[in-house]
């Protein structure tokens, strides 16, 4: 008897879970052996964890585990870390072991994307897990009680944070909401305490917002004590603060860079071409070169019909999961592939609590409005990777 095509896995991010799931769903136990490797025993759900950063959420709300999601029956899961790619052996070296496979699905992931600026990487953090957001709301508060023993210290209470992107909008939004409850519980001046966002471009927020909400969006946040440096790079990060472009240094024992990320390193080690780390793949998310291998998420690069590439986003990921499942089924059953079309259904940027901004479907929302719609995208995700058993769990 022939073994069973055995489809590979790497990352239990949105596109990699979202794939497991689906097949787990679409296939019999005749038709493939499906294996998902992922770092972590848990799921972690990358467009909440600014609010376990700031410390407005727990860290639990933000990661779901992976026994939760997926039916060991039908999907075998590996903990373990990926090491190398092989791509012309069609075998993936984890920590304890080799993988052959037959067909391969890579969602990686992203890395931080610093530039080259000096510093950024050793003395900045990195809102990118788990345990990263675990490390920067306890420093966050250990910066209040040192400063209550230092109090000529104010650096302490300096916060600066590299990109108004996505992710540092919603982070800064968030710690705007925190720090006045550490003021109240360790007895500080609120005066003292210094939020600086700086951007190299000349605007905050998410790039494409029309220039009304993002002027409604910098109002919120100005109102809630952000200090926005725009148009200014960082030069340089030291253990001590940042330099700006224009020579000025910011004194902070807190610098956090959300300023861009790029692929996972693993794919241009493995030989794939890649601009950032990203693989432009095909119609239906291939690498061109190697049609036995699937890239989703942060690690492949689809151009939209006007010629561009769509930035890395939850909403991509989800929907490239679901395509390569479908098409993973396909080719099992001999049947015609289906090429990935992206209905981009708009952004929206939380701004701290009941306050958000964005466009959806065409329609520009804010304030109120806009912080329940965005409630209910997270609410959908729960209920496509878990059903109503996970939505309700994680909402009550």
């Amino acid at each position: 008897m022939n073994p069973l095509p055995h489809v590979v896995i790497l990352g239990a991010g949105y596109g990699g879970l979202v794939t497991a799931i689906r097949l787990q769903k679409m296939l019999n136990d005749q038709e493939a052996d499906v294996t998902l490797v992922n770092k972590h025993d848990y799921h972690y759900l990358t467009a909440h964890l600014h609010k376990p950063a700031a410390g407005t959420d727990r860290d639990d709300n933000a990661c779901i585990s992976i026994s939760e999601l997926i039916d060991d029956a039908k999907v075998h899961f590996v903990k373990s870390t990926v090491l190398e790619i092989q791509p012309e052996q069609k075998k993936v070296v984890l920590e304890d072991r080799v993988l052959s496979y037959d067909y391969l699905v890579i969602g990686l992931g992203s890395e931080p994307e610093t530039f080259g600026i000096p510093g950024v990487r050793e003395y900045a953090f990195k809102i990118r897990s788990i345990n990263s957001v675990r490390l920067i709301r306890t420093h966050i508060e250990y910066m209040f009680a040192k400063y209550k023993l230092e109090p000529h210290r104010t650096d302490y209470l300096t916060f600066v944070i590299g990109g108004s992107g996505l992710t540092g909008t919603e982070f800064v939004g968030e710690l705007a909401d925190r720090l006045p409850d550490l003021c109240k519980k360790y007895r500080v001046d609120s005066s003292l305490v210094n939020i600086y966002n700086v951007e190299m471009a000349p605007q905050a927020l998410p790039m494409g917002l029309p220039s009304d909400l993002v002027d409604y969006g910098m109002d919120v946040l100005r109102r809630k004590g952000i200090t926005y440096q725009l148009s200014t790079a960082i030069k340089e990060c030291t253990p001590e603060g940042v330099v700006l472009g224009s020579g000025e240094f910011i004194k902070a024992a807190t610098v956090i860079w959300t300023g861009g990320v790029r692929g996972n390193h693993l794919l241009e080690e493995a030989g794939f071409e890649t601009v950032k780390g990203r693989v432009k793949v095909d119609e239906y998310l291939r690498d061109p070169r190697h049609p036995d291998v699937f890239i989703v998420g942060d690690c492949s690069m689809v151009q939209s019909p006007e010629g561009t590439p769509y930035p890395p986003s939850a909403q991509l990921a989800v929907r490239q999961g679901a395509n390569v499942a479908r098409n993973l089924a396909a080719i099992l059953r001999n049947q015609p592939l289906k090429p990935f079309q992206f209905d981009y259904k708009g952004t929206v940027a939380s701004l701290g609590k009941h306050e958000a901004v964005g466009v959806v479907n065409g329609k520009k929302v804010k304030g109120r409005v806009a912080a329940w719609i965005k409630r209910i995208i997270d609410a959908r995700y729960l209920l496509i990777i878990g059903g109503v058993r996970l939505f309700l769990k994680k909402i009550t």
